[in-house]
């Protein structure tokens, strides 16, 4: 089956939706969406683990256009973040635009017709003008390399996949990595488990969270006077966006947090030993920090083992560590994050000349504003590469990115041009801005976190500055930075 269509929005999460409404808004209605999960949500769906939220608080962590008045928490939880981009989508007139279940395996350039010829799905050909990749970064899970992980009998799963008809009851439960998601579901399933082993390479730095429900009071408000949320916003925001000096360079910052995240640890731990195995030895902010209260609480109880030898093997019922100690396990959960700098995985991406996203990602993975990449005409980004952070809301960088997706359509359309393509200077020249900036802060103090590139060590995944100052650079495109046909 052949559809065309002026724009295809490839991901129905935060970034996908984003798009879809705000070009529902200027009037552009030749659009689809394409999603592989089963409903709406991107990541909010695929992460249904238990005790997932979200760790920016909620009126910061939605839509400027959409505020929502009523949410429950300080921190969201998953159930209420997926309803939330239901309901959005509802709203604004998208959700019969969404194909379900309908995967992108491959999109290239017809540079005779000036179109992406798109497969997806079953058997879906869709013909695009413009191609928008909404998938983010957080979507394909990542496997720890552990010699016997294949023979291990029982049920073994990703958080991001979870297994919820395994039951956990008295069972020896093993999990792997301590990272975000791991930090909240352990409190969660130590609870379950007979006995549960939790494997650490590297400890968190880890902060308190202030959560809690809203009072019904302060959402009355919030429903009455609109602009009660949007002065929330502007709070929260600014009391996040002073986390990126301490980021960048400012050690005397840096140190309060970690002062902060130390006392937090010495609060609830109270053993010596184990408090010395839970403290890293990097830098505060060089690998992503996390807020949580139950976690330390939860290694804590009597069932519950932290693990700081390193495994040698997996086998059928147990896991060993190099010191020859043998766990018997019936369940394992991965709690080791995503290949974040492999967010094309499994497609085949093929832009002018016939060269594949991979190979011209060979030397390093860019994008010039994190948007769009030279060789690809009418290819757009959202989150692409060096456009995450560590410090605000992501959804500011995503709103962003689809204003400036916006006028780069409005350009062509005044323009009279069909297509469009970043200078090879201009993206050459944002990398080396880029590699410039990166030296004296804190991503590059020492530490191997998932902001590399695994293949080279470079910082490709983090925004070496402010949500501000990438606010300011993609007001509005330049036809200086582009090449037109």
């Amino acid at each position: 089956m052949l559809e065309s269509v002026d724009v295809l929005i490839v991901g129905a999460g935060f970034s996908g939706l984003c798009m879809a409404i705000q070009l529902r808004k200027a009037g552009i209605e030749s659009f689809l969406v394409i999603e592989k999960g089963e409903e709406i949500g991107g990541t909010w769906w695929y992460n249904r683990y238990p005790g997932c939220a979200c760790d920016v608080p909620s009126h910061l962590y939605s839509f400027s256009f959409d505020r929502n008045p009523d949410w429950s928490r300080r921190y969201a939880e998953q159930p209420e973040i997926l309803d939330y981009l239901r309901e959005s989508a509802k709203c604004h007139g998208v959700a019969d635009r969404i194909r379900l279940r309908t995967p992108l395996h491959e999109a290239a350039w017809d540079e005779q017709q000036g179109v992406w010829h798109a497969m997806a799905g079953d058997d879906l050909r869709i013909d695009a003008r413009v191609l928008v990749s909404g998938m983010g970064a957080l979507h394909v899970p990542r496997f720890p390399e552990i010699r016997g992980l294949e023979r291990f009998a029982g049920p073994a799963f990703h958080s991001a996949e979870w297994d919820s008809s395994v039951n956990l009851e008295s069972k020896n439960v093993a999990v792997i990595g301590t990272g975000a998601s791991a930090v909240q579901f352990v409190p969660r399933i130590a609870t379950q488990a007979g006995k549960l082993s939790v494997f650490q390479r590297t400890p968190a730095w880890i902060l308190p969270r202030a959560d809690g429900p809203i009072p019904e009071n302060w959402r009355r408000i919030f429903r009455r006077v609109p602009g009660a949320t949007w002065l929330l916003r502007t709070m929260l925001f600014w009391s996040l966006e002073m986390y990126v000096f301490s980021f960048l360079g400012n050690r005397k910052l840096r140190a309060l947090g970690e002062k902060q995240a130390r006392r937090h640890l010495a609060k609830q731990v109270s053993d010596p030993e184990l408090r010395a195995r839970l403290t890293p030895d990097y830098e505060f902010g060089c690998k992503r920090i996390v807020i949580s209260s139950e976690f330390y609480p939860a290694l804590m109880r009597p069932n519950v083992e932290l693990v700081t030898t390193g495994i040698s093997e997996v086998r059928a019922q147990s896991v060993v560590t190099a010191d020859g100690t043998e766990r018997p396990i019936d369940v394992i959960v991965y709690g080791t994050g995503f290949r974040v700098t492999d967010m094309l995985r499994g497609i085949r991406l093929t832009g002018r000349g016939g060269i594949e996203i991979h190979e011209a990602w060979r030397e390093r993975i860019s994008a010039y504003l994190g948007i769009t990449v030279n060789g690809f005409p009418n290819l757009f980004f959202l989150l692409g590469p060096n456009t995450g952070l560590g410090h605000n809301s992501v959804i500011l960088m995503i709103e962003a990115q689809v204003r400036y997706v916006m006028s780069c359509l409005r350009m062509m359309e005044k323009r009279g041009q069909r297509v469009m393509e970043v200078r090879p200077d201009s993206q050459r020249q944002f990398v080396e801005e880029l590699r410039g900036r990166l030296p004296g802060t804190v991503w590059e103090s020492g530490c191997k976190s998932w902001y590399q590139d695994e293949r080279t060590g470079e910082s490709t995944a983090i925004w070496p500055a402010s949500v501000v100052a990438y606010q300011r650079r993609t007001r509005g495109a330049s036809a200086e930075d582009y090449v037109f046909e």
